[in-house]
């Protein structure tokens, strides 16, 4: 099942609204450290509330561990520095997304070590989205493609 990672987050409320995210959708959360923030921050428990609890994260210390962890999985990351639409993109269910720092993205050894790199399109003289915006547009997309999303419950 697609996955969906976080190269060193230093926004927890966006690491809260990813994990939120995760869990409502029942897709598995790596976050890669280490993160601009302690992962107990008060910020992110308000971001994330009550779906922190149910969310699967798995936690690395580092790039290394991460890679390790997943070699055998496509690593397809979520940049600004590629012209390939995530729109244009065969996503595969053993798929990892992956977001970097909202301040810095992800160091050019990480960007060449992916897979695939996709971006969202945008209009020009714009510099970028919200990185949980963007990664909620392109797991979408990535979960329509290969039929991962959850059975729909109604709600009580």
């Amino acid at each position: 099942m697609i996955r969906l990672a976080l190269y060193e987050p230093d926004i927890p409320q966006n690491t809260g609204t990813l994990m939120r995210l995760s869990a409502c959708l029942g897709v598995t959360l790596d976050i890669i450290e280490p993160c601009g923030f302690i992962l107990s921050d008060k910020n992110l428990r308000r971001a994330g509330m009550d779906y922190i609890a149910v969310a699967d994260v798995t936690r690395h210390m580092n790039w290394q561990a991460f890679t390790a962890a997943h070699a055998a999985r496509r690593i397809v990351l979520l940049t600004t520095k590629t012209d390939r639409p995530f729109t244009n993109f065969q996503f595969q269910p053993d798929d990892i997304l992956l977001a970097g720092r909202e301040s810095a993205g992800v160091p050019d050894s990480v960007h060449e070590a992916c897979t695939a790199r996709v971006t969202v399109p945008m209009v020009a003289n714009v510099r970028s989205l919200n990185v949980a915006v963007a990664t909620a547009m392109v797991l979408g997309e990535a979960l329509r493609q290969t039929n991962g999303y959850p059975t729909v419950i109604p709600q009580r």
